[in-house]
């Protein structure tokens, strides 16, 4: 999140009545039980985005920090390879997996709710690619689902999300979605896409905090199998994904948007649990994301990936099984 976007967030939350900020971090929702903790609610915001500045700290981020590096894409080896994996860039991908064009998180916008910039232009965009098959929506926050993003890849398209969140696609005109619950399962052609848990919460409103669930995804098809984390903390589910679900070859991780940690612990990854998500996932290959496309949090927008090879190294693991892709590669998927 920028500084402009944080000054913006804080006088929002100072401009709600009591009850409002009382409603953003108690009232029930839905999913309240499956919910990360501790909550992290209006105080904890302000907290961070105006006394933690004014006492100096975050001061790390870069004034006007460098985006991931770019690699121009055509789309044509997307239309050319069996089976591939793309990075648009934070938690966006497309891949082909299954005979079908998937996209996951998708985010083409120039920003997030039209406040938060892009450091990185998105890798590929639809108007570039066939028509796209199935979307998954891993939550509902405004940088997993991004409607305008959505509405470029049309109705036509096949959504996968969490419960309770197609009303959100309906009412944008989206008709075809598929509500999941964890652990469940939905087959489009030879590909078979799971919803897996995530330690995570959702809100698109002050009144609709954990009204949707959210999670991440499992995608298997002749050619192997892939998971996308979605938006996760570390939590110990990841031995139970694998159990359940399974060999993973190509495991989608977030990286990056994780300082600072008082804040972002319940709710993030930093590089070090990721690599302890990669071993309990027991993966062939760790696919960095989240990371150099907005600046949302208060870690340089370069360290994530450095800490992350850095962290292979002091682990001795091969170097060809971390994937820190450029915004806009596409990389065979092969077993």
């Amino acid at each position: 999140m920028s500084v402009r976007a944080g000054k913006k967030t804080a006088a929002y939350v100072a401009t709600l009545t009591r009850a409002a900020r009382a409603s953003m971090t108690h009232r029930m929702g839905r999913f309240d039980d499956r919910a990360t903790r501790p909550v992290r609610g209006p105080a904890d915001l302000l907290r961070w985005r105006v006394l933690d500045r004014l006492n100096g700290r975050g001061a790390a981020r870069e004034a006007k920090p460098p985006g991931a590096p770019v690699r121009p894409n055509d789309g044509a080896l997307i239309r050319d390879l069996p089976a591939s994996l793309t990075w648009v860039g934070h938690a966006s991908f497309v891949a082909r997996l299954g005979g079908q064009l998937i996209a996951t998180d998708p985010l083409f916008s120039e920003r997030i709710q039209g406040v938060v910039k892009r450091l990185a232009p998105p890798g590929v965009v639809p108007e570039a690619l066939p028509p796209i098959d199935v979307v998954l929506v891993s939550h509902n926050h405004y940088d997993h689902l991004d409607v305008p993003s959505l509405k470029r890849i049309g109705p036509e398209a096949l959504y996968v999300v969490p419960l309770g969140n197609a009303r959100t696609l309906k009412g944008a005109g989206l008709p075809r979605v598929v509500e999941l619950d964890w652990w469940q399962s939905h087959v489009v052609g030879d590909l078979e896409v799971t919803l897996v848990p995530a330690r995570h919460w959702s809100m698109r409103a002050p009144w609709d905090r954990n009204d949707g669930l959210w999670g991440g995804f499992v995608l298997r098809g002749p050619e192997g199998v892939a998971y996308h984390a979605g938006d996760t903390a570390f939590f110990e589910d990841f031995r139970e994904i694998r159990a359940r679900c399974g060999p993973i070859d190509w495991a989608m991780l977030p990286v990056g948007a994780y300082e600072p940690r008082w804040f972002m612990e319940p709710q993030h990854m930093n590089p070090d649990d990721a690599l302890r998500a990669f071993e309990l996932l027991d993966a062939r290959a760790l696919v960095a994301m989240h990371w150099g496309t907005f600046v949302l949090t208060d870690e340089p927008a370069a360290e994530p990936p450095a800490r992350t090879r850095q962290g292979f190294a002091d682990r001795g693991w091969d170097p060809s099984r971390l994937w820190v892709m450029d915004v806009g590669e596409t990389r065979a998927l092969a077993r």
